[in-house]
């Protein structure tokens, strides 16, 4: 069979294979040197190396490579790309060391995003979001998770999920929405929380009726959504055919860890504070744990446990946690770069972590997160010695030229 395009000279070619990989198995990265990658029909129709010549014909474009290597798109698993507003009139308190949670009791943090989300227009909304959104893709980003939250209302979380949608629509891009209205209790429900989960457990209907989210996330955390309001939360999301996450064990140990693994939850997400029981359930377990390492960078708080989760077994993925108050970057790469260095995750471990893994916890690891025959051919190009090179050289942008199902969308480190 004859490719329509067919990418040639590629230095060497890294990907891991799928469904996903847990533990040391991470480190499962196969390579191909002087490799070329033949699609047909946005799909990957074969990979190999030397001569392509027997899947060519007059009407395939050949693309050359130019000595780049290639990886799989990226995949980023936990993202709040939709947002009103910034919050760098907290940074000094950060700096200062007010805690995240005084921040959010004295009405900041969360609550002052929402306060501009709800204020902002859709259509002003969408440009902000669709900025962030082509800044993040440039580190190599092709599919992604977005979740609503700075809403707390069921007016502003549509908006937010509808702006999810339109970005699906109106960009290149894979965007997998979640619904997170339980991200905190609104200032119109402070101290009356019951009334507020109530409130949003109703609205989960009407986003399922609207198909707007894919799945369901909450925030268990001392001062927000303890462990029983979360099980109860998640328990009706799933009845309803959600996919179910759970920001959980961020800065207390309430055991949400253990409550995702209970309830069969795709991830558990940040595990800052995850006690050791609960590593090794989830190192038992098919919930993927879900580590933010920018979100520590940025507060200053202590990193995930990565390497006992990895070398309990566990099925790690790597996020950006791109939002206003905790991780406000797009650098998916200075992510990756962290992860090296702070939670000791070897280059390999982070490729699995943010690529056929976070695939995995998304639920899309059939069709991306790995350079396979047959799955979408999403692939960067990134000006790297080799993999290692990429998370050594911190700080900078290696990629060059990116594929989205079989078409240039970025071409030497620009959109066209």
């Amino acid at each position: 069979m004859h490719a329509d395009l067919i990418i040639y000279n590629i230095k060497t070619l890294y990907t891991p294979h799928g469904p996903y990989q847990r533990g040391r198995n991470m480190n499962n990265i196969v390579t191909v040197d002087n490799a070329f990658i033949a699609v047909k029909d946005k799909l990957i129709l074969h990979i190999g190396n030397g001569d392509y010549s027997m899947f060519q014909s007059n009407e395939t474009l050949l693309y050359d490579a130019r000595g780049l290597i290639a990886t799989p798109g990226f995949v980023d698993s936990h993202t709040h790309l939709v947002f009103g507003g910034s919050r760098e009139a907290e940074f000094s308190k950060k700096i200062n060391g007010v805690p995240y949670l005084d921040i959010l009791a004295s009405g900041g943090g969360i609550l002052s995003t929402v306060a501009m989300t709800r204020a902002i227009s859709f259509e002003s909304l969408l440009r902000k979001s669709m900025g962030s959104l082509y800044e993040l893709g440039s580190y190599g980003v092709t599919t992604l998770e977005v979740k609503s939250g700075y809403g707390l209302n069921l007016e502003t979380e549509i908006k937010q999920l509808e702006i999810v949608k339109a970005l699906n629509e109106q960009t290149p891009f894979l965007l997998i929405p979640t619904y997170m209205g339980a991200h905190a209790v609104p200032t119109e429900y402070k101290g009356n929380k019951d009334k507020y989960l109530q409130s949003i457990t109703k609205d989960l209907s009407e986003i399922k009726k609207r198909d707007l989210a894919s799945f369901v996330d909450i925030f268990c955390e001392d001062s927000v959504f303890n462990y029983e309001d979360s099980k109860q939360f998640l328990t009706k999301a799933k009845e309803l055919g959600f996919g179910i996450k759970i920001h959980a064990d961020e800065i207390v140990s309430l055991g949400g860890a253990g409550l995702a693994v209970d309830l069969e939850a795709s991830s558990a997400d940040h595990l800052m504070a995850i006690n050791d029981e609960d590593i090794i359930r989830i190192s038992q377990s098919n919930t993927v744990a879900n580590l933010l390492p920018s979100t520590s960078f940025y507060l200053n708080k202590d990193y995930a446990p990565a390497r006992k989760l990895i070398d309990g077994n566990a099925i790690v993925s790597l996020s950006s946690d791109l939002n206003p108050g905790s991780a406000p970057s797009e650098n998916f790469q200075l992510m990756c770069q962290i992860a090296c260095n702070k939670l000791r995750m070897t280059p390999q471990e982070v490729l699995t972590a943010t690529t056929i893994n976070a695939a995995f916890n998304l639920g899309v690891s059939d069709i991306v997160g790995s350079l396979e025959v047959g799955k979408k051919a999403d692939i960067v190009l990134m000006d790297s010695l080799n993999l290692e090179y990429i998370f050594y050289h911190f700080g900078v942008n290696h990629t060059k030229d990116i594929f989205k199902e079989g078409t240039l969308i970025y071409q030497n480190r620009r959109f066209i």
